[in-house]
């Protein structure tokens, strides 16, 4: 875990750890992902109730200590990437990601000119509210921005190579959870059939040049592991809320263990 970008840590092809938030609701929660040696965290806007203003304070609040911020926004709609990122996010996480056209939609949301047709913020959080001439600006934020397209059904692993080779995008992320369920193996992640997709859009991304994302299988090491040696280098390793209850099962367990005289 270091203070440098994720995007810096994915072109040197090292491993990004990434935290999922659902439950904290303030800024403390960016800190107690860097102390727990994390390199990013994000706030998922798809799966939990956020208001864009709190997704933001977060965001900030992250970039202030030196964690990579990433949003997962709702749906494809340009509006939810445009404003997050002007909130601070540094990328977005694209839910349910199918074919090469919705790819290069969200690129396209997501970039500034000519890469892209974001429209221009100036001034904001995502620089420290520095002001920056335009010229050097967009081409700054554009290099700075992290675009993970996540590929959830067989649909998208099928068009994976065709995904990966879209200029643009820094990260293929299986959802596993979704994938396993579309397949018909819900939380079967050990299934060779999900094996096989995460094999696919390995070769997919190193072909490509894209980095390989591990989302959906949390706190199981030895599988994680497994898949960090086929080539991912993207890893959401815990959600805020699971830890939570894990600790608090083992005091209470710990507790109730205890004979009563």
């Amino acid at each position: 875990m270091s203070d440098r970008l994720m995007k810096e840590k994915l072109a040197a092809g090292e491993l990004v750890l990434c935290m999922n938030l659902r439950l904290a609701r303030s800024v403390d929660i960016a800190m107690v992902a860097k102390a727990g040696g994390y390199d990013a965290l994000y706030v998922d806007m798809q799966h939990a109730p956020y208001s864009i203003e709190t997704t933001a304070t977060i965001c900030a609040a992250a970039l202030g200590i030196g964690i990579t911020p990433l949003v997962r926004v709702p749906n494809h709609e340009a509006q939810w990437m445009s404003r997050v990122l002007d909130g601070g996010a540094q990328g977005v996480i694209l839910p349910d990601v199918n074919t090469r056209a919705e790819a290069e939609t969200i690129v396209s949301a997501c970039r500034f000119p000519p890469l892209g047709k974001r429209s221009v913020m100036g001034l904001g959080p995502a620089l420290g509210y520095r002001a920056v001439p335009l010229a050097e600006l967009n081409p700054k934020l554009n290099a700075e921005t992290a675009v993970v397209v996540m590929l959830e059904t067989a649909e998208g692993i099928e068009n994976c190579e065709a995904i990966a080779a879209v200029d643009g995008l820094d990260v293929l992320l299986i959802g596993s959870g979704d994938l396993t369920t579309n397949l018909g193996i819900p939380g079967q992640v050990d299934h060779p059939r999900l094996r096989a997709a995460y094999e696919r859009v390995a070769a997919a991304c190193k072909k490509h040049k894209k980095a390989l994302g591990v989302g959906g299988i949390r706190h199981n090491t030895g599988l994680q592991g497994e898949l960090i040696r086929l080539g991912a280098r993207f890893v959401i390793a815990g959600t805020d809320t699971n830890y939570v209850l894990a600790g608090a099962r083992q005091d209470t367990a710990a507790l109730r263990a205890i004979k009563l005289d």
